[in-house]
């Protein structure tokens, strides 16, 4: 644990002052509440973004619990992730009906577009690749969710748009689609 400490990336939150004392905060307002682990890496996920394997070390070095149980949870929840995500996440529906009417094909496309594969963020750490399970949204398959909102019937011709839709929204700054 200590080894992964002494080495800590530049580009760890773990390094930026700003981002320990948020870190350090939230470690020293939970480290007595029962389930302090599960609390802790909650609200890191939330506030940070992703849960880095420094952060981990330190996470069970601060609440006293083995990296192995702090590592347990970060890799059996889904909602934990160990590298930061875009501020746009693609998340392609793998539910039948929208495999079925062509997801395949939308996520080839994505990586066409994007040079980008599923669970990698483009170089400018704005967009996402992901799947997920069904989303509800059966009747307007294929579906792609972007953050919240969800865009259906989507054929991989129009794809592009939609996504040049979200990296023109970062450019100008705007958080609407």
């Amino acid at each position: 644990m200590l080894k992964i400490l002494e080495k800590i990336p530049d580009t760890d939150p773990l390094a930026a002052p700003e981002q320990r004392a948020i870190i350090d905060d939230i470690l020293e307002r939970n480290k007595d509440v029962p389930g302090a682990t599960m609390v802790v890496l909650s609200e890191l996920q939330s506030r940070i973004g992703h849960i880095s394997p420094a952060m981990q070390a330190y996470v069970a070095q601060k609440l006293r619990v083995p990296l192995s149980e702090v590592n347990g949870v970060v890799s059996f929840y889904s909602f934990f992730t160990t590298q930061p995500k875009g501020r746009y996440i693609f998340k392609f529906c793998l539910g039948t009906a929208c495999y079925v009417r062509g997801t395949p094909q939308l996520i080839d496309k994505a990586q066409q577009v994007l040079g980008i594969k599923l669970g990698e963020t483009t170089p400018d750490g704005q967009i996402t690749l992901e799947t997920c399970r069904c989303v509800g949204a059966c009747s307007q398959a294929p579906v792609a969710m972007v953050n919240e909102d969800i865009h259906g019937r989507i054929r991989p011709n129009k794809l592009p748009q939609i996504i040049r839709r979200y990296q023109l929204k970062q450019k100008n700054g705007k958080d609407e689609a």
